[in-house]
């Protein structure tokens, strides 16, 4: 996919990243933004290494990334779309995921490769939206879902 991020506004570092989402190890699940459309898509990065705890236990001998985890990579892409499109950044309102619909898992995750998450908005409200999303490895599509997610502040003390 070309990188028209030049056109459409700045590829986001990890520091931009964490400027974005609450997330934070080991739960970020979004090293990178490779480009961004306001208001329509976002592709970003996850490089998948043997470092990852999951990866002891999931499973020994054949490591793959748990597709629950893509999944969240994938809403947590979504997020920073959100954030970015709705113009949240550094208000305290948080992305929360309400749904998860027709998830599919079409191939291994395996450690050292990197995971590129796509995601477009299929609707978008001020406090809920809807997106699509596909995790790539290369060119082999490794899984796909359809969430919903609201956007909220976050609890109180």
């Amino acid at each position: 996919m070309p990188n028209d991020a030049s056109a459409a506004g700045p590829v986001l570092d990890a520091r931009k990243v964490m400027a974005a989402l609450p997330h934070r190890y080991p739960m970020l699940l979004v090293d990178r933004v490779e480009d961004l459309v306001v208001d329509h898509r976002i592709v970003a990065t996850k490089a998948v290494t043997i470092n990852e705890g999951f990866f002891a236990g999931h499973f020994p001998g054949r490591p793959i990334m748990p597709g629950v985890l893509i999944v969240e990579a994938l809403a947590q892409a979504a997020g920073v779309l959100a954030v970015e499109s709705l113009g949240l950044s550094g208000s305290g309102k948080l992305v929360y995921f309400m749904a998860i619909d027709g998830a599919k898992f079409r191939a291994p995750v395996e450690p050292g490769v990197l995971l590129r998450l796509e995601v477009e908005f299929v609707q978008k409200r001020s406090s809920v939206c809807k997106f699509a999303g596909k995790a790539y490895v290369g060119e082999q599509l490794a899984a796909q879902a359809d969430f919903t997610a609201m956007i909220a502040d976050p609890p109180k003390d």
